[in-house]
């Protein structure tokens, strides 16, 4: 396919009406320059805009890796994954990330990929073993490469790009400005496509508002309980510094009976993928997490983002709170602020918020979610998964929510109402001739 041609084939596939400005401005470029840094915000469509003109160089059945996807966190590399399967026609895409079967993706391996996408860490030690080499790479992408080496892999990807003899080209996003690149990433040349634009911020600001909220004493888990009480029920993303923190607050509101789940880096990836699948199919409402949480996640419509700790800095401020109040979305931003703190001075235009009134205990979500322990590797879909709960436990369409396939399980949302009822049918019943464990997701 010509990039012309790509570019309705993605659409079509994706459900979009057309790509965006920075969007159409990268693919451009890509035409004519073999080096491009785009700088954008997380959330503006910035793995179409390399996708496409990656895609567009790719020679099927050439026998030989072509490209590179790097990606700094696991979650990522997923969500690329699943885009670059749905808009790649006649590809062969292998995705590589810790956390899941190192067997899989070996045995995946044994077959010449035409593109190769994966953490640092995880495609440096395929190439080190000798199942993976990258001498005839071509294009490199270097996706969200500000968090990668925040993350700390600038050793890995200084290993990955020296032993790719035949690069040619190179494209690096960021989320935010780099001013100085590493000396191993030889891009001075590199045309930049700046889309972090300074009107973004005042866009941002007529749509999110933010509060600071007094806790009276250096512990904030009860102003935090209390502030659940008094906002409403939309999905809302609670933000901790450390992995300990988030285990302790999520715990303590748990001891509440307020349903919401955990993530941070410490966790294993079915864990992570876990609490991810339920706060996006909205069988939780509330995730409490590091700053992991705060950019290259596939979580949309979120209302509301609580620094139950204060960020690091400016910059960690402006990602929690890109989660909310993104395109044409209206948002809200909360600071539980204990005494012995102030709000930092970057932030501008914050209100005070007292939390008068009769408050409301949070409402439990109206979904659930139930896992199967079978996935993509034992040949089940999301039609296999729709029709067992349609047309073997008698499901109504509205009752069945999203529906997320992995390697080896899958993830469904359906009404809480009908949980009981699935399990027990699940017992006799089986799913293309085999019985499948089924059972409710914590």
């Amino acid at each position: 396919m010509n990039t012309t041609q790509l570019i309705e084939h993605a659409c079509t596939r994706l459900g979009i009406a057309s790509l965006n400005a920075m969007q159409e401005a990268c693919i451009e470029t890509c035409k004519t320059s073999n080096d491009v840094i785009l700088l954008a915000p997380t959330g503006s469509g910035k793995t179409l805009a390399y996708l496409i003109p990656l895609l567009s160089r790719i020679t099927p059945d050439a026998h030989r890796l072509q490209a590179l996807v790097i990606v700094p966190t696991r979650e990522l590399a997923q969500q690329v994954e699943q885009v670059a399967r749905t808009i790649a026609s006649g590809c062969r895409i292998v995705c590589c990330y810790g956390g899941h079967s190192y067997r899989d993706e070996a045995r995946s391996l044994e077959t010449t990929a035409d593109i190769i996408l994966g953490t640092p860490g995880r495609v440096l030690d395929h190439v080190q073993r000798g199942r993976l080499s990258l001498e005839s790479v071509s294009m490199l992408v270097l996706d969200e490469f500000d968090k990668s080496l925040e993350l700390g892999f600038h050793n890995e990807m200084q290993a990955l790009i020296r032993s790719m003899k035949q690069l040619t080209r190179r494209l690096l996003t960021s989320a935010t400005d780099l001013q100085e690149l590493p000396s191993f990433l030889p891009m001075n040349n590199a045309t930049r496509l700046y889309y972090i634009d300074s009107n973004k911020k005042t866009e941002q600001k007529s749509q999110l508002a933010v509060y600071q909220v007094a806790s009276p004493e250096k512990d904030k888990l009860a102003t935090l309980y209390e502030l659940l009480c008094h906002i409403d029920n939309t999905p809302s993303l609670i933000f901790c510094n450390q992995r300990e923190s988030v285990e302790r607050v999520t715990n303590y509101l748990k001891s509440k009976h307020v349903v919401c789940v955990a993530f941070h880096g410490g966790m294993e990836q079915p864990d992570r993928e876990r609490a991810l699948c339920r706060f996006r199919n909205r069988s939780a409402n509330i995730l409490v997490a590091t700053d992991l949480a705060a950019r290259g996640l596939d979580i949309t419509a979120v209302g509301h983002v609580i620094h139950y700790h204060l960020p690091l800095d400016a910059e960690a401020y402006t990602h929690r709170n890109g989660r909310t109040a993104r395109m044409d979305a209206e948002g809200e931003a909360y600071l539980i602020i204990a005494p012995h703190e102030e709000p930092p001075l970057y932030i501008e235009d914050i209100r005070y918020l007292r939390l008068d009134g009769e408050p409301h205990h949070p409402t439990p979500p109206s979904m659930e979610t139930i896992h199967f322990a079978a996935g993509k590797r034992e040949k089940l879909s999301k039609g296999d998964i729709l029709g067992f709960l349609t047309r073997v436990c008698n499901l109504s369409a509205d009752q069945v929510g999203l529906i997320e396939v992995k390697d080896h399980y899958c993830y469904a949302a359906i009404h809480r109402d009908c949980m009981k009822s699935v399990l027990e049918i699940a017992r006799t019943e089986k799913i293309k001739g085999r019985r499948i464990k089924i059972s409710k997701a914590i």
